[in-house]
């Protein structure tokens, strides 16, 4: 089954069964190609995205016309903008995955017992991963890239926000991977936006090896609650910045400054900000993100900073805005911000901002999140800026992997068992 035609049958469940089941031939025959057949297929796809950059951009206007008609915010407008530069970057990080080292057939260990039998465990692909997101159509090509470089066939199932975008970017993808030997079925774009495909996706157990979603609250706990296929997400990213009193404050303006507004949209944005009461520059810091076009909302000693703090609700402190909101609370010390921390956050991304190394390497060890940073901004929570390529998302769960999920998070490995004729006795 080529996707590429189009398909449109009225019964969801037998669609994405039908997809499915394609999907999976299509991955076993992925998986016996070789590492610099799948890398050298990859650097086509990317080569057939930057060609077909006027097709994608005008589809993109399409979804960014729908999208202002249907008042989508302008942190969601600026999930699904591309421009140039934009796509560029995209088609780059699908290059940058093809040149990374595949991890398929890595040894992870070995070891022999005492009756001659050797044992190796190997890095091998999970199979085929269904990828349920929203408004982002960077998501088509970064998952697409991730999946085939790691011998997985994809199955995605892209908002009906970019829907035209996504078309774009998939038929770019596939025209440039079959060049290069990849079969059609390993990238699959579900050509329905009826919203019964997301549900025969999660029940799909036995045709789709992972679920991985990317979007809002309400789309990964709808996968979480539903699904009977693994899942591998985060539910929400509460990201929290400490200013500790030993910080320079020219540092944690510049940090604060850029965790919260270079994009509000992400999930790596900066929601909660912590300053230390020791901290002297507490009135200028909060002065400056308001003053920077950021809506502050604080506790009471934050509202003495600056009277243009507005109060915040009890819901404030759990409450991922994408937006240019702050929630802003004043701690007496390194026990009260880690204490706030760990009511609070998603166990996502949390940062301190400090000179005070022995502090900073407490905060590192003691906050219990998929990623935490000394002197760095949390959007830096990207797949792309820790060397991985590109991302198929960022996990926060405690099994399989945590942070950005790039080729590792997408294999599994097996066991491999070598003898000479031994019996058990």
């Amino acid at each position: 089954m080529n996707q590429t035609a189009p398909l449109s049958p009225a019964d969801p469940e037998a669609l994405v069964t039908g997809l499915a089941k394609a999907a999976r031939i299509a991955q076993r025959q992925l998986a016996a190609m070789p590492s610099a057949a799948r890398a050298a297929a990859l650097h086509r796809a990317a080569e057939a995205l930057r060609a077909a950059t006027p097709a994608v951009l005008e589809a993109n206007a399409l979804d960014l016309a729908a999208g202002e008609a249907n008042g989508l915010s302008k942190a969601m407008l600026d999930r699904l903008a591309l421009d140039e530069a934009r796509l560029a970057s995209i088609a780059d990080a699908v290059a940058a995955v093809a040149s990374l080292p595949d991890p398929v057939g890595q040894v992870i260990d070995r070891s022999e017992q005492p009756n001659g039998l050797k044992f190796q465990r190997i890095r091998v692909p999970i199979g085929t991963i269904g990828i349920i997101y929203e408004s982002r159509p960077n998501v088509t090509a970064d998952a697409a890239a991730l999946c085939v470089r790691a011998g997985n066939a994809a199955l995605l199932r892209g908002g009906s926000e970019a829907v035209h975008s996504n078309r774009a970017i998939h038929a770019a993808l596939v025209e440039g991977l079959v060049a290069g030997g990849v079969p059609a079925d390993a990238v699959q774009l579900i050509p329905s936006q009826d919203r019964a495909c997301v549900g025969a996706m999660l029940t799909a157990s036995g045709l789709i090896d992972m679920i991985v979603p990317r979007g809002g609250k309400s789309l990964v706990a709808r996968v979480q609650a539903d699904a009977r296929v693994p899942v591998l997400a985060h539910l929400d990213g509460i990201c929290h910045t400490y200013i500790h009193a030993a910080a320079d404050p020219a540092m944690a303006e510049r940090i604060a400054l850029n965790a919260k507004l270079r994009r509000t949209g992400i999930c790596g944005a900066m929601e909660t900000l912590l300053i230390d009461s020791a901290f002297p520059q507490g009135p200028a810091l909060v002065s400056a993100l308001i003053d920077g076009g950021c809506e502050v909302r604080g506790d009471g000693r934050t509202q003495a900073l600056d009277r243009r703090v507005i109060p915040a609700s009890a819901n404030d402190w759990d409450t991922e805005y994408l937006d240019a909101i702050l929630s802003v609370a004043v701690v007496d010390g390194l026990e009260d911000a880690l204490a706030h921390i760990a009511r609070h956050s998603s166990a996502h991304t949390d940062a301190i901002v400090t000179s005070d190394d022995v502090v900073a390497e407490r905060f590192l060890t003691e906050v219990d999140s998929a990623i935490v940073m000394h002197n760095a901004s949390s959007q830096f929570a990207d797949g792309g800026e820790f060397g991985l390529g590109a991302e198929i998302g960022i996990a926060t769960g405690r099994l399989h992997a945590r942070g950005p999920v790039a080729l590792e998070g997408l294999t599994t490995y097996k066991w491999q068992v070598r003898g000479a004729g031994q019996t058990r006795p």
